[in-house]
């Protein structure tokens, strides 16, 4: 497989920042991670390893929705709230764009 990561030195850039953009860049790529992950083999599961897993799975997570109904957990927030389709593609004009209200340090 390959891969480029090309990063080109723009104006005064210290030689280390483009160092740091290349790896950022690299990493970015997933290249890492991956060639980690092969760095050993791995056998496959059996068919049966796989489907007791996704059993038990199945039953962790009735078992987490009828303690909720239960009240016996309460419930947890949502990792990201569901947006509509309109807030998603246009940030209302009530909203500040990032940075825009940031106070300047002098």
């Amino acid at each position: 497989m390959s891969l480029n990561a090309e990063v080109t030195k723009t104006g005064s850039e210290s030689s280390l920042s483009v160092i740091r953009k290349f790896s950022r860049r690299v990493q970015g790529t997933g290249l890492v991670k991956t060639v980690r992950g092969q760095r050993y083999y791995e056998r496959e599961k059996s068919k049966t390893v796989k489907k007791k897993r996704a059993l038990k799975l199945i039953k962790r997570r009735a078992d987490y929705r009828q303690a909720v109904k239960e009240g016996k957990i309460a419930e947890a927030a949502p990792r990201r709230p569901m947006q509509t389709a309109a807030q998603a593609q246009a940030p209302s004009a009530s909203q500040a764009r990032f940075g825009e209200n940031t106070p300047i340090a002098r």
